[in-house]
């Protein structure tokens, strides 16, 4: 099992749990805390995917789909649970904000560039990607009519009308429903809607189910400590790297989060699996769309910190400008280098925005 585990060199870095442990004892207040728990929950994500892979090889490509839909974003979904208890309602907004675009443009765009060196062109199944992407477009959708409502109607994003909780409410029911009919989908094609047969996905499973159940709760459980021990040192790491919690949302909590997806998706694209990666990339980004973001809605009025779909028009764009690069770039069914590099530079760009903010 340990072999399985630390087969990725990125899952060496869960020793840095233990040394979040001690510096937040010793110095509770040091921005130390924040880097060394930040930096724990990279091998954490990854943890959590490999016991949630092991368990869908065992369960055909129907049950496989369906745990990769209730896992394979558990970490994001987890940080934000617990940001949300702390009342950190824009952190969560930012980090959802940072998951899809992340996914869309640096990890695509860094599949897309590291999978083209040497090569003239790679090709994928545009289908899926096609599919997969018209299901982003029903999000983006979802997130932008709260603005519209907000802007045609009170003339200003500030505006929070009871309405907008309701119209938040229905929307995220909406899209939980749409993912729901995805799963349905994936039943009885007997198949998984965000992963086509792609190389691989015949291999032997290289944990039991116990021991891929161990690994599954035990980097959720671990996931959830470091968790709260990040959120709870946001503020010192705030007011000691001058960042905005918008930021730290959208660029550092959302590249924490997918770090293992994006090893994943780079190294299949190394290998020519670029359906796979276009897969791990466009498909995490719906997942999160669909189904971690109205779910953290859901959450959030269940516990009485109400968290709308009304995000800010930064984030609105960005999602936005987003799904439609991801667009114009799958639609051929062919990548290389310069797409990535291409996709890459908007991501810098809308990261540079996003710094930019003042606090």
């Amino acid at each position: 099992m340990l072999r399985a585990v630390f087969a990725s060199p990125i899952n060496l870095l869960i020793v840095a749990a233990p040394i979040s442990w001690v510096v937040h004892a010793w110095a509770p207040a040091s921005t130390w805390v924040f880097l060394t728990a930040a930096l724990s929950l990279v091998p954490l994500a990854g943890l959590i995917g490999l016991g949630t892979e092991e368990l869908a090889r065992r369960s055909g490509p129907a049950w496989g789909g369906f745990l990769n839909a209730t896992f394979g974003n558990a970490a994001e979904l987890i940080i934000a649970i617990v940001a949300l208890h702390d009342g950190h309602i824009a952190l969560v907004k930012a980090s959802i904000t940072g998951s899809i675009v992340g996914n869309l443009l640096l990890v695509l765009g860094l599949s897309f560039f590291v999978g083209g060196l040497g090569r003239r062109s790679q090709t994928f199944n545009r289908t899926a990607a096609t599919n997969t992407a018209a299901m982003l477009f029903l999000a983006v959708v979802a997130l932008i009519m709260p603005a519209v409502f907000d802007l045609t109607l009170y003339g200003s994003l500030a505006a929070h009308p009871a309405a907008i909780d309701r119209l938040s409410l229905w929307s995220a029911l909406i899209l939980i429903a749409a993912y729901g009919g995805s799963l349905i989908y994936a039943f009885t094609s007997q198949r998984d809607l965000f992963r086509m047969t792609h190389e691989g996905e015949h291999d032997a499973p290289r944990l039991s189910p116990s021991e891929a159940l161990g690994v599954l709760a035990a980097g959720t459980i671990l996931t959830t400590i470091q968790a709260e021990i990040l959120v709870g040192a946001l503020q010192p790491a705030l007011a000691g790297f001058g960042f905005t919690e918008m930021f730290v949302g959208v660029i550092v909590i959302a590249v924490i989060g997918n770090a293992a997806e994006h090893y994943s998706a780079i190294t299949a694209a190394r290998r020519d699996q670029m359906t796979l990666a276009v897969e791990i990339s466009v498909g995490s980004s719906a997942q999160i769309a669909l189904l971690v973001a109205p779910a953290v809605v859901l959450y959030s009025m269940a516990i009485g910190h109400p968290m709308t779909l009304l995000f800010n028009a930064f984030e609105i764009s960005a999602i936005a400008l987003s799904v439609l690069a991801t667009v114009i770039v799958v639609v051929d069914g062919e990548s290389n280098w310069v797409e990535g590099l291409q996709l890459m530079s908007v991501y810098l760009i809308l990261a540079l925005a996003f710094y930019f903010v003042p606090v």
